[in-house]
C-alpha cells in the first residue's frame, strides 16, 4: 500500500510544471464560438459553454464580449468573411446580385444563424466590407447617393429574410412547400378568386430563380424610386 501511494504521488504534475493557458483575446473567443456553433449549433454558443471550452470563468469573457447577443453578432460577422465580394461577371447589377447571392448562401449554410441574423445587426470588419462593396457597386450603376444609402439596408434585409425562410431546407421543408402548393391549387375560387387564378404561378420557379428575380426587382426599384426630400 505504501509503495502504491508513492507511485501515485510521483505521477502527479506540479502546477508549476503545467503549461500556461493561452491568454484570452477577443479573436480567440470568437474563433472558439464559431467552432462550437459548427459542431453543436448556435443554441450552444453561450458564455458558460464558451468558458468551459476555454478553461476559464464566464466573468473573464465579459471583458471582451458584453453579452450573448454581442457574441452571436461577432460570430455572424466572422462568417460574413466567407461572402464572395468579387469575381462575378457582367455589369454592376450582375456583380451586385452575385455578392447578395453569396451572402444568402453563407447564411443558408448556417440555419440557426440565418434566423438570428434577422434580428441581429453586426458591425464588425467583414460586415463593413460587405456594405462598402454593395455601396460601391450601386455607385458604379449611377444610383443616387441617398437611394444607395437606404437601398443597401433593403437589399441585405431581403437576402437575410430569404435565407431565414429557406435555411435548413430538407425533407420537412420540401413537404411543407408541397403541402402549401396543394392548398393553393384547391382553394375555393368563389372565396379566393385571385389565388385560384394564379395558383400555378404563386410557387413557380426555383429558389435560385426567385431569389435572382427579387434582387433584380429591388435594384431596379431603388434605382428609380425617389426618397423623401430628394
Amino acid at each position: 500500500m505504501f509503495v502504491t501511494l508513492i507511485r501515485v504521488s510521483e505521477s502527479r504534475t506540479s502546477r508549476r510544471e503545467r503549461p500556461a493557458k493561452p491568454a484570452l483575446t477577443r479573436e480567440g473567443i470568437i474563433a472558439a464560438a464559431v467552432a462550437i456553433m459548427r459542431t453543436e449549433g448556435l443554441q450552444r454558443v453561450t458564455m458558460r459553454r464558451l468558458a468551459t471550452e476555454l478553461d476559464t470563468g464566464p466573468a473573464s469573457l465579459y471583458v471582451y464580449v458584453a453579452n450573448t447577443a454581442e457574441l452571436h453578432a461577432a460570430v455572424l460577422d466572422e462568417l460574413l468573411g466567407e461572402v464572395e465580394l468579387g469575381g462575378a461577371s457582367g455589369d454592376w447589377a450582375d456583380q451586385l446580385i452575385g455578392v447578395l447571392t453569396s451572402y444568402v448562401e453563407v447564411l443558408t449554410a448556417n440555419p440557426q444563424l440565418a434566423r438570428t441574423a434577422v434580428a441581429t445587426r453586426p458591425n464588425g470588419p467583414n460586415y463593413l466590407r460587405l456594405v462598402d462593396r454593395i455601396l460601391g457597386l450601386l455607385a458604379d450603376g449611377g444610383v443616387a447617393r441617398t437611394r444607395a444609402a437606404w437601398g443597401v439596408d433593403l437589399l441585405l434585409l431581403a437576402g437575410t429574410a430569404h435565407a431565414a425562410e429557406h435555411a435548413g431546407a430538407g425533407a420537412t421543408a420540401d413537404q411543407e412547400w408541397e403541402t402549401l402548393g396543394q392548398t393553393l391549387s384547391t382553394v375555393d375560387p368563389r372565396r379566393h378568386p385571385h389565388i385560384h387564378e394564379l395558383s400555378d404561378l404563386l410557387l413557380a420557379g426555383s429558389h435560385t430563380e426567385r431569389l435572382t428575380w427579387s434582387f433584380q426587382a429591388l435594384i431596379e426599384g431603388l434605382s428609380r424610386t425617389e426618397v423623401p426630400g430628394e
